[in-house]
């Protein structure tokens, strides 16, 4: 029984506040940073074509 209540008090570890506040952020950062995202990205693949064209 005393196991169960330990188990029950714990409080260690991340909760769903903290993960949803994480996610929001991480949301908010993406929303913020959206154009230089894609050019990044569009870099990014045009870099690996580039280098895929040469192995060929």
């Amino acid at each position: 029984m005393n196991t169960i209540k330990n188990f029950v008090d714990d409080e260690s570890g991340m909760g769903v506040v903290e993960v949803l506040l994480i996610i929001v952020v991480l949301i908010a950062m993406v929303l913020v940073f959206q154009e230089q995202i894609s050019i990044l990205v569009n870099n990014i693949w045009k870099s690996i074509g580039k280098s895929a064209k040469k192995i060929y």
